[in-house]
């Protein structure tokens, strides 16, 4: 392997993993990587912690160990794990209605809707349509407000279709009304926190020092050829997606994009604003890829993991408007391979696996069954419609390593 144009890479690795090393130094070779971290733990312990390349391309300053980025939604993971712990512990009935805990959700045809179907992507909220304020997504009580007088797009439980953004407050709002915390607050007191790992939602200011900023993919979406092509449309549920979001895609007066901004980096976007690195993602999955439990801490049960893993809602997603899988709040291995080749509309890992995966690249995921944990940050944006090229690289690498065979349609078979 020619590495003459790879950055030096720092870390450990496990003997074993060297095919996931290689595939990291390769990411940055032939992909086009800027700087990114990989890391994989195996029955709770770290056998891939891995980092290179620079934080800051205008000024070369590097990407080191306590680097972290913008995690899009690969968020949703760590909203979603707040929900299951309320539910193990037994303040969330998962299949009770959402106006159980939040009576004003039940506006505009909205009252059947059980909180399973938020987590599954069920509700027929892909979007806000009403035009959002500038800053809307920093503004709690003004987001759920919207939510609440938002009609489904399709009839709740009836079919599937990305949450997106609004993922974080359909479920959030429940964690806050259960527990009287943020968001934020619960998932660093009850996850986080104990877990020690590198994750926020809402970034203390005392971290912003360490943030790597997003670059934006060098790719023209309209000529995208996929069904997301509709997302150039005004009016399409995928054009509110990507533009009605109250400027926090928008580029700044500056030319920096806004959701990387301090103000956004402080708020709780649970569904698209996370920030951390693949360790803190890595160290958030090794409970659920380990029974529910790390070093004597229980976080779920057997059958919150049950539901985590389960396919709940699955088929051609009304947002996204190719095949997706998802669980209780968490996506699950979608192999569209044979329709998608080039454009990275597919997600392969382990059938009992779950994760989620964010815009442009970072990824994190649990496999109980290889009982490994996993996870990827990086600053340049690739495209990709579910995981990236790059993100896929290292997974089929990991479970390389681990002695299965990659990309099998039905089952990941040892």
């Amino acid at each position: 392997m020619d590495t003459s144009n790879t950055p030096a890479i720092a870390g450990t690795c496990e003997p074993d993993f060297a095919g996931v090393r290689d595939a990291f130094q390769r990411n940055f070779s032939e992909l086009g990587e800027v700087g990114a971290a990989v890391c994989v733990t195996l029955n709770g312990w770290t056998v891939v912690d891995l980092w290179g390349g620079m934080a800051d391309p205008a000024s070369g300053s590097p990407w080191e160990r306590g680097t972290i980025s913008h995690l899009m939604s690969s968020t949703k993971g760590a909203t979603a794990f707040c929900a299951h712990v309320l539910a193990c512990r037994g303040q969330l009935d998962l299949d009770a209605p959402v106006t159980d805990y939040w009576p004003e959700y039940g506006q505009m045809g909205k009252t059947e809707t059980t909180v399973a179907m938020l987590l599954s992507h069920q509700s027929g909220l892909c979007v806000i349509t009403e035009s959002l304020k500038p800053g809307a997504m920093y503004d709690w009580h003004y987001m759920v407000q919207m939510i609440e007088r938002q009609a489904p797009h399709y009839a709740p439980g009836t079919r599937h279709g990305y949450e997106g953004h609004l993922f974080g407050w359909l479920v959030g709002e429940i964690v806050r009304r259960i527990s009287g915390k943020s968001l934020g607050q619960f998932f660093r007191d009850e996850i986080a926190g104990p877990l020690g790992a590198e994750l926020w939602i809402g970034l203390p200011a005392e971290h912003e020092a360490n943030v790597s900023r997003l670059i934006p993919p060098n790719v023209d979406l309209t000529k995208i050829k996929l069904p997301s092509m509709s997302i150039a449309a005004e009016g399409t549920v995928q054009w509110h997606m990507v533009h009605n979001n109250g400027g926090w895609s928008a580029p700044d007066e500056h030319g920096r994009m806004t959701w990387d901004s301090r103000e956004a980096h402080a708020a709780q976007l649970g569904g698209s604003g996370g920030l951390g690195n693949a360790r803190g993602l890595a160290r958030m999955y090794a409970p659920l890829a380990n029974g529910g439990v790390l070093e004597g801490r229980r976080y779920v049960d057997q059958r919150s993991l049950a539901r985590m893993s389960a396919v709940t809602s699955a088929g051609t997603d009304f947002a996204l408007l190719f095949p997706t899988r998802y669980s209780l709040g968490y996506m699950k291995s979608t192999n569209n391979l044979p329709r998608s080749e080039g454009n990275h509309a597919y997600s392969v890992f382990g059938e009992e696996a779950f994760g989620q995966a964010g815009a442009g690249g970072s990824l994190g995921l649990a496999d109980p069954v290889a009982r490994m944990s996993f996870g990827y940050s990086m600053n340049q944006m690739k495209w990709g419609l579910l995981m990236t090229e790059s993100a896929q690289r290292l997974v089929d690498a990991t479970y390389s390593a681990l002695g299965y065979r990659t990309r099998t349609p039905e089952r990941w078979l040892p």
